[in-house]
């Protein structure tokens, strides 16, 4: 340990969005069940709550229900129920609709922003009486031994309104009986702890794809509320996998984007490219023309599934959330998973805590859980396009 200024907490978790949080909060739900004290604090190195949170978002509610069962009652941004469920193959000029697959059905989900999901659970979990921390990253895993005992962190530089601080301030070490890893996708600290602990030495390799997403805000003419359209075929060829999606929100909002598997032969190919293409589709362009396009981004997503999932838990840490990899891919979901993840972390946690108990169970419970189960089953899907879109 350095002489750094440090504080001590009972658990650390890097990362605030929808696992973080979850686990966050379901730990402090159990610590007022069994009366119980549990420091928690939960560190995020976006400006707020939400900043770098960009899935489309079609929001299945099952592990809400689990965490939040009166979600509603608090008025979470979950009001935009599916209304129609749409899978097309696209020409250049045209779309086929085909037959939705059973994992890709929608019903009882809701078309939403995943953003602002998150920063309504930032608020549920300040409630309960956590310290969030915005604008902070986590940038160094602290051990004693091969025990992590916490993060160093230091501040991100960037102001809530976007804009860049002059003002420095040194980073500091937050010391944690148990440290959580909810840092998403390709996670610096995440990386360390699989590699330094060989976590990845019973999976196959993670693969990754991209995805790429914009806000437009569009005239009432051309908004369905709840539309769902998930599309195949152009403009990628078929030896490519990867597709398309437009997502009716609320308030005259869609979410539209573009996913490509990162194992594409063309070298030449671009990801950004075929999107710009994509949106002049007719069944696109028909939706934004005359539009407004409010916000975009890109984020990489852990498509390996459940063979690629590393070990979850060392001594002092546990991975949860898209740090370990829980997306479903046939599904094209995975922040239920990853919030049912952080939940079983946290009800492992507090044992840990309470009982003496190892963590190392976290490991096979989640496996046995739903979201194993929910998994499992589908793990051959994303493999069986490695050779076309046809054979898959």
């Amino acid at each position: 340990m350095s002489e750094r200024e440090s504080m001590p907490f009972d658990v650390v978790i890097v990362g605030g969005g929808p696992a973080g949080l979850s686990a966050a909060i379901r730990l402090a739900q159990l610590a007022r069940e069994g009366e119980a004290e549990i420091s928690i604090c939960v560190l995020e190195k976006g400006a707020e709550l939400g900043a770098h949170i960009l899935a489309g978002a079609v929001i299945e509610p099952r592990a809400l229900d689990e965490l939040l069962p009166d979600w509603r009652e608090k008025d979470a941004p979950l009001r935009n129920e599916v209304s129609s469920d749409i899978f097309a193959y696209f020409t250049e000029s045209k779309a086929t609709k085909l037959p939705t697959p059973p994992q890709m059905h929608n019903k009882g989900n809701y078309v939403a922003s995943l953003g602002m999901l998150t920063r309504w659970l930032g608020e549920q979990a300040e409630a309960l009486g956590i310290d969030v921390f915005p604008g902070f990253a986590a940038s160094e895993l602290l051990y004693e031994g091969d025990t992590v005992k916490g993060v160093a962190t230091c501040p991100t530089g960037i102001n809530k309104d976007g804009s860049h601080s002059d003002a420095y301030e040194p980073g500091m070490e937050l010391h944690a009986r148990v440290t959580l890893l909810a840092e998403g996708c390709r996670g610096s600290l995440s990386r360390e702890l699989i590699e330094k602990f060989d976590l990845r030495a019973d999976s196959q390799p993670q693969t990754y794809g991209l995805g790429i997403k914009e806000i437009w805000e569009v005239s009432d003419a051309r908004h369905q509320a709840g539309a769902v359209l998930h599309s195949i075929g152009w403009p990628l060829k078929s030896d490519t996998y990867g597709g398309g999606f437009l997502y009716h929100m609320e308030n005259n909002m869609v979410a539209v984007g573009f996913v490509v598997g990162l194992d594409y032969s063309n070298p030449f190919l671009s990801p950004f490219h075929e999107f710009q293409r994509y949106k002049t589709h007719p069944e696109i362009r028909k939706v934004l023309e005359g539009g407004k396009r409010i916000s975009y981004g890109a984020r990489a997503l852990s498509e390996g599934g459940y063979q690629s999932i590393p070990r979850l838990d060392v001594d002092g840490a546990l991975l949860i959330g898209d740090a370990a990899g829980f997306l479903n891919v046939p599904k094209i979901k995975g922040s239920h998973t990853a919030m049912k993840s952080g939940m079983l972390a946290a009800e492992r946690v507090y044992r840990t805590l309470k009982n003496d108990e190892s963590l190392r169970p976290y490991n096979e419970e989640v496996r046995n859980s739903w979201v194993g189960g929910e998994l499992k089953p589908v793990r051959n899907i994303r493999p069986g396009f490695r050779k076309g879109l046809w054979l898959g």
